[in-house]
Formats: C-alpha cells, structure tokens, sequence
C-alpha cells in the first residue's frame, strides 16, 4: 500500500482556545495524504467558526454537526463520513507531533492487518500536571514502550484515546463505535483486545495530552469510576471467566465492594479473600471472606485483584508466582 489516506476523526465542542493549535498541528505534519473528519457536538462558542475557516482554506478539513448529542454519536457521524484506509482519532484540544502519522502509518504498513498504531503521550497543563496524572503517563508509556499495553487492561485504559491508528478493516471488526457504552475510548481499547490486535511497541513521544479544569474526562458523568469498573467487570465476565473457573475477588475496600455486590446481583458465586485480619472471618454482602492463602486449595483460580498499593501488589505477584499462576491468565488487577 503506497501513501495511503489517513482519516483523523475530531469530535469538538467548545474548545476554541485550544483548536487552532490542534489544528494545524495536523496541517503541519510531515505526512500529508490525510483527511480531517471533525464534527461539532453543539458548540456555544467559536469553536466551529474556526474549523470553518481551516477547512475554506484546505479541502482536507472536512466539517460536520453531530445530528445528537455526545461523543460517541459524534464519532459515528465522522467515521461514516471518513474515506481513509486508515483511522485515528484526536482530540480538539491537543496537538500532534509533526511526525506522528508519519510514523503510525509507516508502523502498520511493515506490520500490516491484525496491529495497532499507538505512541508514548505527554501531559502538559498551565497549572501543572498532577501526581495521577503523572503516574499515569509514565505508566502507560512503559506498556507502550513494549506493545504489551493489553497485559494491564483491567488497570485503567491502556490506548491512549487521541492516540492510535489501525487499519479500516480491522476497525470495522472489531464494531468501530457501535456500542453506546461509556467510557467510549475504553469500550474501544477491551474490543481491540478481544479481537486480538498487537500493539506495535513504540519509543517515540507522538502526541501532547492537554490536562484543565473543565476537560471532558473531569466533567462528565460518563468518566466516573463507577463506569471504568462497570466495563471492567463486563469485559471480564465476558472475556476471561470460563465455566471451569472458580472465580476469586482479591481486596475489600471500596472497589472490592462495588465489584462484590456487582456479583452478587449478577449471581455470579465467587470466593472473596484479603488480608486484613479485622475483615477476615466477617460477613458482607452475605459472604465471608477469608484469608487469601486459601487460594492454595483453589482449583482453577481467576482472580481478580483490588489492592491498589505497588508493595502489595509485588506481593501479591510474588505470591502467585509460589504458585505458578500467571499474569493475565490466572489474575488480573483491576486498580
């Protein structure tokens, strides 16, 4: 495939002090065979007014209103106008490295179908970028750095949202943004996991993350945590339990709570374990939990791990690995 096109699907809305910038950091890349899909989700300000004057000047600037209301409608009415044999998405309020498309495009060109574009992010803020925010750059940066990004899905989203790019046959595949579950773009990253993409590993920072005050994922109902452990619960009852497994809930704080009463409504039986000796031998929820060395006479454990701690959860590997379970396939953390 020689030069192929690259559509970049934008949703926006009220982001014009940031979309000039995004903008023509696309305009400036070194790869040129592209096309912007950008569709306004009911902007109040001027924010539509400028993707106009881009794309009076530049037919490549294509623009589009959301006929609803969200992004993930937004998306839809992008990608059913988009023409690309590849398909990124970016965000209205960031900015692209001159080479980034570029780069992902030559990346599944040599690896070709069945693998996925992704690049290192970097977070950047007037008032700073805070310690979460921090903690989750690197770490998904050292997951990208190894295209081992899926190891850790059950963590948090493990694809950059504003950063990736895949071939249109595989998009399609895995249901493009079909499905009206939030978060959008971690809905996305567990279908391409379930589909089987790889990752392609990558060293290079591709893209400049923009971290304020009133940015969607902080505002918006639909990035609140009780939504991330919603699909991730769906997409491990779906993908990982099997029939022959005995399913194990590790941790009995806020999450292991949420998660346990999740079961319980979904009649799934589990054993719950920790290893707090104040909870161990108590009831919640109407099941006991017990301590977590029980898991030595558990045939066919599926684990799932709530400990939030870096030194438990080295322990809690550590243990595990006593007992030749793995990593992704026998337990999984969730936090």
């Amino acid at each position: 495939m020689i030069n192929p096109l690259v559509s970049i699907l934008i949703p926006f809305k009220n982001v014009e002090y940031y979309f000039e910038e995004c903008l023509k950091s696309i305009q400036n890349q070194t790869y040129q065979n592209w096309e912007v899909i950008a569709v306004n989700d009911n902007s109040s300000d001027n924010s539509l007014q400028i993707a106009k004057q881009f794309a009076a000047k530049d037919d490549r600037f294509k623009i589009f209103s959301n006929d609803e209301s969200g992004i993930i409608t937004a998306l839809r009415k992008a990608y059913t106008n988009s023409s690309g044999n590849f398909i990124s998405r970016m965000d209205a309020d960031d900015h692209m490295t001159k080479d980034r498309i570029k780069f992902m495009v030559d990346s599944l060109v040599n690896e070709g179908l069945g693998t996925l574009a992704v690049g290192k992010v970097k977070y950047f803020s007037k008032a700073g970028v805070n310690d979460g925010y921090d903690r989750y750059e690197k770490w998904l940066n050292r997951l990208t750095a190894t295209g081992e990004n899926f190891k850790e899905i059950y963590k948090e989203c493990v694809i950059p949202s504003p950063c990736w790019m895949v071939h249109k046959e595989d998009f399609d595949k895995c249901g493009a943004f079909n499905p009206d579950r939030y978060p959008e773009d971690y809905d996305l990253a567990f279908r391409f996991y379930a589909y089987g993409l790889k990752c392609i590993p990558c060293t290079t920072t591709l893209h400049y993350w923009r971290d304020y005050d009133n940015r969607t994922s902080r505002t918006s109902e639909h990035y609140a945590q009780n939504y991330f452990l919603d699909i991730k619960l769906y997409y491990f009852i779906k993908l990982e339990l099997k029939l022959t497994d005995n399913l194990v809930l590790w941790g009995a704080g806020k999450k292991g709570k949420t998660i346990a009463n999740s079961l319980i409504e979904k009649n799934i039986p589990f054993h719950w374990v920790c290893d707090n000796e104040k909870k161990i031998g108590k009831d919640i929820y109407g099941v006991r939990l017990e301590h977590f060395s029980v898991l030595q006479n558990i045939e066919n454990p599926k684990c799932m791990i709530t400990v939030a701690n870096d030194d438990d959860q080295m322990n809690i590997t550590a243990f595990f690995e006593e007992l030749n379970l793995k990593s992704a396939v026998d337990y999984f953390f969730f936090c």
